[in-house]
């Protein structure tokens, strides 16, 4: 996948974090109210923005640390995706496959500390 994809995918990602957030905080406040999960969404819509400007940025380097990019990818995916479905349907078990998408995002900063040259190393 080339820069300009995984820059656009950064944006989609961005643009869904603020609507899932405007929609958590409207549209889904009954919802959420009533499984008291208004914390959670929080939690996954702060999560899942974070780490969509990382995707941005991740990618907007040049050489991309692709490698990191991805694990942010999986983390907003898994950590934030879980939360969002927990919230929704107060399936308790999905809880338990949050943390391994809170690993992928650690994954992801810590691959971009370890690059030899910081975020600006080259990477696979």
């Amino acid at each position: 996948m080339d820069r300009v994809a995984l820059l656009r995918i950064a944006a989609v990602f961005g643009a869904l974090a603020v609507v899932l957030g405007a929609f958590g905080a409207h549209g889904l406040e009954r919802t959420l109210e009533a499984n008291g999960r208004v914390d959670t969404w929080e939690t996954a819509v702060f999560y899942h923005f974070v780490h969509a400007i990382m995707l941005w940025l991740v990618a907007d380097r040049s050489p991309v640390h692709r490698r990191a990019w991805w694990a942010f990818l999986a983390g907003i995916l898994i950590f934030s995706g879980t939360l969002y479905a927990l919230s929704l349907t107060n399936i308790r078990w999905l809880g338990a496959i949050t943390p391994i998408g809170g690993v992928s995002l650690i994954v992801g900063w810590c691959l971009l500390a370890a690059a030899p040259g910081g975020a600006n190393a080259t990477a696979r």
